[in-house]
C-alpha cells in the first residue's frame, strides 16, 4: 500500500517550521527521522494533508554539556548520539539503551526528538527521559515552554505538544557519581520491548542513597513506582531487599495483555530485569 497523497514542505529553519504549523496545524505532519511515520503513511493509518520535513533544519542538529545537562537538538541521528564520546562518558545510560533501539540502519535515520516526541510507550527513549527527569524544550507561536517527562507524556502516542508547536531540544541531566542500567526482553533483537527499565542509583557507602526506575511496554507511557524506588533507598541491596522490589514492582504495575504477551508476564518479566538492573547498576557505581 502506498501514502495517500499530501504536500511537501521541507523549511530550513524553525522559524520558518513554526510559520508552517502554524497554516497547517493539525493537517500537518512533522517528518524527522521517519521510522515511525513512514510505515504510519504506508499503512494509511496516517493520511496528512501535507508533511513537513524537517531534516535541512541543521540548527536542531547537535550535542553539548551546558550546565550539568546534556543539551542534544531533537534532530540528532541516535546512532550519533550512541557513538559519542560526550555521551558515552558523561550520560552512558543513553548510550546503552540507543544501543538496543531497532538496528545500526534505523538508529542511522532515527532521531532523538521524533522518538521522544512519538511517544511509543514500548520505546526506549521516553523511559531514560522519565528516569533522568529530562526536560523537553518546545517552541511555538506562543514562545518557548519547557516540561518534564510527567507534564510531556500524556498517554499511547500522546504527549503535550499543541499542534503548532515544535520539540527542539531535550536536556539530560548529568547525574554525579550514580550508577545506570538500562534492560528490556524483546521477542527478537530490534523488536519493541515487552517489558524494559531503566534504572539511576546513587550510593552512600554500603548502602544505596538514591534510586529511580522508569519502566517501559508495560503502560501508556513511561511508569515510575515512587514504592519501589522508596523500598531500595537507604538499604543494602541484600537478596531480600531486591526480592521486596521485585514484588513490589509485581504489584503495583498493570499491564495490557496483547498477542505479544500477557499482562502477568510483562509484570514477571519487569520484575526480574528491575532486580538485574539495580545491582548493574550499583556497581558501576560502586565504581565511579
Amino acid at each position: 500500500m502506498k501514502p495517500a497523497p499530501f504536500r511537501y514542505a521541507a523549511p530550513d529553519t524553525v522559524a520558518e517550521t513554526l510559520g508552517l504549523l502554524r497554516s497547517y496545524g493539525q493537517d500537518g505532519k512533522l517528518l524527522a527521522g521517519g521510522q515511525s511515520l513512514v510505515p504510519l503513511l504506508n499503512m494509511r493509518l496516517a493520511r496528512p494533508s501535507v508533511i513537513i520535513d524537517l531534516n535541512r533544519i541543521l540548527e536542531l542538529s547537535y550535542i553539548k554539556e551546558d550546565n550539568g545537562e546534556i543539551a542534544v537538538g531533537a534532530m540528532t541521528r541516535q546512532r550519533e548520539a550512541e557513538l559519542s564520546p560526550l555521551i558515552r562518558r558523561r550520560l552512558p545510560l543513553l548510550a546503552e539503551a540507543l544501543g538496543v533501539v531497532g538496528h545500526p540502519q534505523i538508529r542511522n535515520r532515527g532521531t532523538i526528538g521524533g522518538s521522544i516526541a512519538h511517544a511509543d510507550p514500548s520505546a526506549e527513549l521516553p523511559a531514560v527521559a522519565a528516569v533522568l527527569q529530562a526536560k523537553m524544550v518546545i517552541r511555538g507561536s506562543k514562545g518557548r515552554r519547557v516540561l518534564t517527562p510527567d507534564e510531556f507524556f500524556l498517554t499511547y502516542l500522546t504527549t503535550a505538544l499543541e499542534p503548532d508547536e515544535l520539540l527542539v531540544e531535550v536536556r539530560f541531566p548529568v547525574i554525579p557519581k550514580a550508577g545506570a542500567a538500562f534492560l528490556e526482553v524483546a521477542r527478537r533483537h530490534g523488536d519493541y520491548a515487552l517489558a524494559g527499565v531503566a534504572v539511576v542509583v546513587s550510593k552512600n557507602g554500603e548502602r544505596v542513597g538514591t534510586c529511580r526506575l522508569a519502566f517501559t511496554g508495560v503502560g501508556p507511557r513511561p511508569v515510575r513506582i515512587p514504592e519501589a524506588e522508596a523500598a531500595v533507598t537507604g538499604n543494602r541491596l541484600t537478596d531480600r531487599v531486591l526480592q521486596d522490589v521485585r514484588k513490589t514492582v509485581e504489584e503495583r504495575l498493570d499491564p495490557d495483555s496483547d498477542v505479544h504477551a500477557s499482562a502477568e508476564y510483562r509484570k514477571h518479566v519487569a520484575g526480574v530485569l528491575t532486580v538485574r538492573a539495580l545491582r548493574f547498576a550499583a556497581e558501576r557505581a560502586g565504581a565511579r
